[in-house]
């Protein structure tokens, strides 16, 4: 019991004060889910961005050149160019 004790003991300690072991388990037991996750989304992001590459030109629509619509366009403003 003693022993079980000890080596307990020592792995705790291991953990808490080694970063290289602490990375070690750390890896072991969350590190190999969270690339897979990484990988995932990454592909995820790859699709979307291959989807959307397209070039994409909206249609004017057929009622934008009559003049009863609701823009009868803007109002001239005077301004002063700064040099």
């Amino acid at each position: 019991m003693k022993l079980l004790f000890n080596i307990i003991l020592i792995f705790l300690l291991l953990i808490a004060f080694v970063p290289f072991f602490r990375r070690f388990v750390f890896h072991l037991l969350v590190g190999r889910q969270l690339i897979k996750e990484q990988e995932r989304q990454y592909k995820a992001q790859q699709q979307r961005q291959r989807a959307n590459a397209g070039v994409k030109v909206d249609n004017v629509p057929p009622d934008a050149n009559n003049p009863s619509s609701r823009f009868g366009g803007g109002e001239y403003v005077d301004y002063e160019e700064v040099k």
